[in-house]
């Protein structure tokens, strides 16, 4: 969403964005606690929707979910990957280290799919987005073993962003 304007339907979907945030807190059918929890989620939704959404919603299709379990996957690999060299640096504190800031091109055109690239790379140990910039990535990596920026987007982004692109489109 490029200008900031109140539509119907990104305040429902606000709304029972909110409301299941509620929900998954009280865990509670009360129909008082019920009533409740619509009525603040209205507010609230109301409230933000303008600036809450940053970006168009995805409508998840059965596709899309088995594309969310595969990211789920593609991140735990790398999160257990990334764990693994990072305890053994510390651990052996004799194996190099090369810190250095690196830059890489996304494929990705949606501001949502970038900013969850940029999330899932800082929260891999041993990397860290430092910005993004139309479409260039700036990522504080602990061991640059490359200056060769098709193969510091393979190492750090390639896998997030295949199953991106398949959620999110190019």
């Amino acid at each position: 969403m490029t200008s900031k304007s109140f539509s119907t339907g990104r305040f429902l979907y606000t709304f029972i964005i909110i409301f299941l945030i509620w929900y998954a807190f009280t865990t509670s059918l009360q129909p008082a606690e019920i009533i409740v929890g619509i009525l603040l989620s209205l507010i609230v939704a109301y409230i933000t929707v303008v600036n809450f959404n940053c970006c168009d919603p995805v409508l998840i299709t059965p596709s899309h979910i088995i594309y969310f379990i595969q990211y789920f996957f593609v991140f735990l690999m790398a999160l257990v990957k990334a764990n693994f060299d990072v305890a053994r640096r510390v651990v052996n504190p004799k194996l190099p280290i090369n810190p250095g800031i690196v830059s890489f091109e996304t494929k990705l055109n949606n501001d949502f799919a970038k900013m969850v690239l940029a999330n899932s790379i800082t929260l891999t140990p041993g990397t860290l987005t430092i910005d993004v910039i139309d479409n260039r990535f700036f990522v504080h990596w602990i061991d640059v073993t490359t200056e060769n920026k098709e193969e510091i987007y393979k190492e750090i982004a390639e896998p997030f962003e295949k199953v991106l692109l398949k959620i999110y489109g190019s």
